[in-house]
């Protein structure tokens, strides 16, 4: 019973989008630093308890686990800037916010989210080798594998590499925006957490590519001794992802559903 049809789901947006233009920047590091420390968390116990099984499994189960971040984060009401790429793009396609007020909220949540997740990496880094005594053990061997695969494989393939990345990146932000979007239509904790799981689940297993993840996994593994140099980071995965994940959620989820339902009350 407290599910709201998509019409209200759209004004229930909009009112987040503009109360998100107007909080103070503290706000939106503190709270979109706690967004990134918690994706760090749930993409490492995501690799930690699908380590080791066998073919798609691994996927499968990392993808179902993964959910438990981004459930948090919409529970606790936080900042997380792949989903405010369509949440702010709804406020400015229905006149409720303006595109500098959508660029500041995105610009202090992302960098909150970085540092969130530079944080948790670091720590985590730590905690794995012992203080740098000895290697990262099965964990850090994921992780350094993982981010070898988003930054050295596209640097391999050149320009096709940097565009798979773009892509990847916007059919990971698709899903992710859905997430938060589904977030809001259901006024029950439980509501929310099934909406979230849904296509959340979906960009995990099939290993998209989201900048806000990246942003620990990446950093963790150079940290671990993986041989990634920032510009590889930054060229190769950081700047298509983010590009391609503004695209997915902005484009593909916000200007989709707004058009598309306000097409059908004309």
């Amino acid at each position: 019973m407290d599910f709201l049809p998509p019409a209200k789901l759209l004004d229930e947006i909009e009112t987040a989008s503009k109360k998100k233009a107007g909080l103070p920047v503290r706000n939106m590091l503190l709270t979109g630093f706690l967004s990134g420390a918690l994706l760090a968390y749930a993409t490492a116990f995501a690799f930690k308890v699908s380590d080791g099984l066998p073919g798609g499994a691994t996927w499968l189960v990392a993808g179902a686990v993964f959910p438990v971040g981004f459930a948090i984060i919409t529970l606790l009401g936080l900042e997380l800037a792949t989903g405010n790429f369509a949440l702010m793009a709804v406020g400015v396609a229905r006149g409720g916010t303006s595109v500098r007020q959508t660029l500041r909220n995105w610009t202090w949540v992302y960098l909150g989210n970085f540092a969130g997740s530079v944080f948790v990496g670091g720590l985590l880094a730590v905690a794995l080798t012992a203080a740098f005594t000895h290697g990262g053990g099965p964990l850090g061997e994921r992780i350094v594998a993982v981010a070898e695969s988003k930054t050295l494989a596209y640097a391999h393939a050149g320009g096709a590499g940097w565009l798979t990345a773009f892509v990847e990146g916007v059919l990971c932000n698709w899903m992710v925006t859905l997430g938060s979007v589904l977030g809001l239509s259901s006024t029950s904790s439980i509501g929310k957490i099934a909406g979230v799981w849904l296509p959340i689940s979906v960009f995990f297993a099939l290993a998209l590519e989201h900048s806000i993840v990246n942003m620990f996994v990446i950093p963790t593994a150079m940290v671990l001794g993986a041989p990634i140099s920032a510009g590889q980071w930054l060229w190769w995965n950081q700047l298509p992802v983010t590009l391609g994940n503004i695209v997915g959620g902005a484009v593909l989820t916000g200007l989709l559903l707004h058009h598309g339902h306000r097409m059908a009350r004309a």
